[in-house]
C-alpha cells in the first residue's frame, strides 16, 4: 500500500518529535552551564569546556550499545530508556544548583549529570530514524535523517534561550524541574507508540567495529564539520561575555533557525545532487560563516556568521549519512547510523576541552579562526571523496 507524501511527513514527524523532547532537555541548560561553571562556581574555561564535553563522551560510549538494541530489540526500547536517563539527569541538575555554594560538590554532581545526559542522548540518537524506516522503508532515509536533525537542533535552538530566560527570571533550579517534566512526557509518549519490533534475519553478522570502519570516511568529515557547531554551542555565551555583548544565546537561536530553514527548503537536494556534492557545498558555507565570526568586530557580524554556519552545517549530517548507510546491509542500518553518529559525538566531545585550551592559551579571539581551519579541512576531505568517487565511476 502506497501512502502520500503528506502521510510520510506526518509519520516521520511523529517519531522525530521524540528526538525533539530529548534534545530540548539538553538545550535547556546548554547556554547557562558554561557561565554557571565559570562565573558562579569559579572554574576556568578549560574545566567548563571539559564538563560540557563529558556528555558527548558518554554519548560516544553508548552509540554502539544503542545500535545493537535497535537492530535486535527495536528502537522503542532504546527511546524509552533514554527518557528515563534524561529524567534522572534533571533530578541531579536540581541538586547541582542547590549545592552551588559548595563549588566542588556542585561540579562533581554536574559531571554525573552530564554523563546521564550523554547516556540519554546516545540512546535516543538515531533511534527515531530507525523507527521511521521500519515503518516506511529505507527509501525515506534522507528525509527521516533531515527531519530528525531539524528536531534535535531546533530543540536546542529553542531550549537554550528559554533556559537563559528561566535563569534570569525564575531560578537555576527551575531548569532541573522542567527537564524532569519533559523526560516524563517523552517516556509516556514513546511507550504509547507501536513498537515495530525487529525480526531476526539470516544475514551475515558484521561486527560493530567493521561497520565503524566502513562509515569512517564520511564520519571523519562529519566530525570536522561538527566542530563549527560545537564552538558556537559551547563557547558563544563566553565569547559574548568577553566582548561585553548582550544575548549570547541569540546566536544559538539564529543558528537553529537557519539550520531548520535550510533543511526545509533544500530537503530534496541530497536526492537530486548526491550526498557528497551537497556536503561539499555545505562545508564551504559553514567555513565562510565561521570566518565571518572570526573577523567580525560587532555582534551583528557574529549573528550573520552564526546564520551562515547554521545554513552550512544543516545538510552535512544527512548528506554524508545517506552515503554512509549505503555501505552496509539493511539489517545493519541501526548499527551503521550509530557508528556514523559516533563521529559527531567525538567532534562535540573534543570541542569543549580543545577550544577551551585554545581560549585559555591564545585568547577568546582565537576560537573561531581555529574552528574555521578545522571545518575547511573537512571541506577538503569531502572534495577528495567526491573526486575519488568520480574516478571510480570512470
Amino acid at each position: 500500500m502506497t501512502i502520500s507524501f503528506r502521510e510520510v511527513d506526518q509519520k516521520i514527524l511523529g517519531y522525530v518529535s521524540l528526538t525533539f523532547l530529548g534534545y530540548f532537555t539538553i538545550g535547556l541548560s546548554l547556554a547557562t552551564l558554561p557561565i554557571f561553571i565559570h562565573q558562579i562556581l569559579g572554574f576556568n574555561t578549560i574545566i567548563a569546556g571539559l564538563v560540557i564535553s563529558v556528555q558527548y563522551i558518554a554519548t560516544f560510549l553508548l552509540r554502539g550499545y544503542a545500535g545493537k538494541i535497535v537492530d535486535i530489540r527495536g528502537p522503542k526500547v532504546s527511546v524509552m530508556r533514554s527518557m528515563l536517563f534524561f529524567g534522572l539527569a534533571g533530578l541531579l541538575l536540581l541538586l547541582v544548583f542547590l549545592c552551588k555554594s559548595q563549588p566542588t560538590v556542585s561540579l562533581g554532581l554536574l559531571l554525573i549529570t552530564r554523563l546521564l545526559t550523554g547516556i540519554g542522548e546516545g540512546l535516543v540518537g538515531a533511534s527515531p530514524i530507525n523507527w521511521a524506516l521500519l515503518e516506511l522503508g529505507e527509501e525515506h532515509a534522507a528525509k527521516a535523517i533531515s527531519f530528525n536533525g531539524i528536531a534535535s537542533y531546533g530543540a536546542i535552538a529553542l531550549g537554550a534561550p528559554l533556559g537563559v530566560l528561566m535563569v534570569d527570571y525564575i531560578s537555576y533550579e527551575s531548569l532541573g524541574l522542567l527537564t524532569c517534566a519533559i523526560a516524563i512526557m517523552g517516556y509516556l509518549y514513546s511507550r504509547s507508540k507501536i513498537p515495530y519490533q525487529v525480526t531476526s534475519k539470516k544475514t551475515e553478522t558484521i561486527s560493530f567495529k567493521r561497520v565503524l570502519i566502513l562509515v569512517a570516511p564520511f564520519g571523519i568529515c562529519l566530525a570536522l564539520g561538527g566542530l563549527g557547531f560545537g564552538s558556537i554551542s559551547t563557547f558563544m555565551t563566553l565569547y559574548y561575555e568577553h566582548f561585553n555583548w548582550q544575548n549570547g544565546a541569540s546566536c544559538l537561536t539564529i543558528f537553529g533557525i537557519f539550520f531548520i530553514l535550510t533543511r526545509l527548503v533544500f530537503n530534496k537536494a541530497i536526492d537530486q545532487y548526491g550526498g557528497l556534492r551537497v556536503a561539499l557545498t555545505s562545508l564551504f558555507i559553514e567555513s565562510l560563516g565561521l570566518l565571518i565570526i572570526a573577523v567580525g568586530v560587532h555582534p551583528i557580524w557574529t549573528l550573520l556568521g552564526a546564520a551562515l554556519t547554521g545554513i552550512g552545517f544543516s545538510l552535512v549530517f544527512p548528506a554524508l549519512g545517506v552515503e554512509a548507510i549505503k555501505r552496509v546491509d539493511q539489517s545493519q542500518q541501526g548499527s551503521a547510523l550509530a557508528a556514523y553518529g559516533l563521529f559527531i559525538d567525538i567532534s562535540l566531545g573534543i570541542t569543549g576541552p580543545l577550544i577551551g585550551f585554545v581560549a585559555n592559551n591564545m585568547g577568546m579571539t582565537a576560537i573561531y579562526p581555529f574552528s574555521t581551519i578545522l571545518v575547511a579541512i573537512g571541506f577538503a576531505l569531502v572534495g577528495n571523496l567526491l573526486y575519488n568517487k568520480k574516478e571510480n565511476i570512470v
